[in-house]
């Protein structure tokens, strides 16, 4: 894999040197930052940084949801396949050329500078307006109820554009030789599996807790001839 480095001064620059430095290992994809700078490979998809405010939602909010703000949002964007993104940085994980180094103090003191200069300290970004918002106890009756109609109820024309047939949406089983198995056969391969470990035979009750779609329910009763109590909060489902 061939690496450019353009505009060695600029953001793109600072901060991939301090992600790499973060994760011990090059970026396996290329960064494009809100001034223009570039660096990383030069084949493949390129993460594209337009705003300090992505930085900032990964300083208040680590992790998957900060991210997920960001790109809601368009402070962060993929240019290319985001899905081949995402395997580079899975396969960079597998092959132990990215893994967490133990950084010492003056190294955490070069990236909390490096951060200021890059502008990813200060105020917390604003939520973004589809972002569902709570009220009440974590996990209560009501709050837990509001959540999921606010995921789950956006209708299921909408959940039927991504998902397959069987409307499941954890992930599925791929069988060793199942090189031709599709998504749908993968979630049915699951759905046999749960079944086989949980003995059900004919007459079995299975009680359905979150139940989705229906698709372990129906699988159940139809395959295995049991008797099935499904719940959900959701009132599309």
């Amino acid at each position: 894999m061939s690496t450019a480095r353009t505009t060695r001064t600029g953001a793109a620059h600072r901060l991939a040197a301090l992600v790499e430095d973060a994760l011990g290992g090059p970026l396996p994809v290329r960064l494009r930052a809100w001034d223009g700078s570039e660096t990383g490979p030069a084949e493949g998809p390129v993460v594209v940084v337009r705003s300090r405010r992505a930085l900032r939602r990964l300083l208040w909010q680590p992790g998957e949801l900060g991210l997920a703000q960001a790109y809601v949002t368009g402070e962060l964007d993929v240019d290319g396949d985001l899905a081949d993104g995402l395997r580079r940085m899975w396969a960079a994980t597998r092959e132990r050329r990215v893994h967490p180094p133990r950084l010492s103090l003056t190294d955490r003191a070069r990236a909390a500078g490096t951060a200021v200069r890059l502008g990813a300290v200060g105020p917390r970004p604003a939520t973004p307006a589809s972002q569902a918002r709570l009220r009440g106890g974590l996990h209560t009756r009501s709050r837990d109820r509001a959540a999921i109609s606010h995921h789950y109820d956006l209708s299921n024309d909408f959940y039927r554009l991504l998902l397959d047939e069987t409307m499941a949406y954890s992930c599925g089983v791929w069988t060793d030789g199942s090189t031709d198995a599709d998504a749908a056969d993968a979630q049915r391969a699951k759905l046999e599996l749960i079944c086989r470990k949980l003995g059900l035979t004919a007459g079995s009750r299975l009680l359905d807790i979150g139940c989705g779609w229906g698709s372990l329910t129906l699988y159940a009763a139809e395959q295995h001839k049991a008797q099935v109590t499904a719940v959900t909060l959701a009132r599309e489902q």
